[in-house]
């Protein structure tokens, strides 16, 4: 075998190794590092709050629930993206590895999810009444992935267009 070879086939099993889903445990353990993180955030404001830890979607999940903790989700959830952006830097910074995981407040999340899926439905409807593509308002990842996931599932198709925090989804007919 010729060294071009070799490396050609290294950089492809690296590039595979890379690409792979990570593993039920190694997601738990993201969720432990990120449970431990929020308790000390929780402790730190002397707040009260119990955290819930899952792994779903190929994700570690993480829910704080009880307390007065509207206050941590922010009027649009902008708080909340702060916080569940700094607790992946902390697993980031413990694992050596980026992480996806997913941060609920309050049920924000959740509530968020449903409103989004029947504005999702509510618009594929008129873009296939009316024909034409539809515009919808500037949206977090999140929310996008929401609206993508629910208009896939009706059998349309969607787009982002824009550049963040500007970026939003574009809805089109069958």
């Amino acid at each position: 075998m010729s060294d071009v070879t070799e490396v050609v086939e290294v950089e492809e099993t690296e590039e595979k190794v890379a690409k792979a889903p990570k593993s039920v445990a190694k997601l738990e353990e993201e969720g432990d590092i990120a449970a431990d993180y929020l308790e000390g955030l929780l402790d730190i404001a002397d707040l009260d709050g119990d955290i819930d830890i899952d792994v779903e979607n190929g994700r570690a999940s993480l829910a704080i629930v009880g307390g007065k903790l509207k206050h941590l989700v922010g009027s649009e959830g902008e708080v909340l993206d702060s916080i569940q952006e700094l607790t992946r830097l902390a697993v980031q910074t413990s694992t050596g590895d980026r992480s996806r995981l997913m941060l609920d407040i309050d049920g924000f999340r959740a509530g968020r999810r449903k409103e989004l899926k029947a504005l999702a439905e509510k618009m594929a409807e008129q873009a296939k009444t009316t024909g034409s593509s539809i515009k919808l308002d500037p949206m977090n990842a999140f929310e996008r992935k929401i609206i993508h996931d629910t208009i896939q599932d009706l059998g349309l198709t969607s787009e982002s267009d824009g550049e963040d925090p500007n970026r939003f989804v574009v809805i089109y007919p069958a």
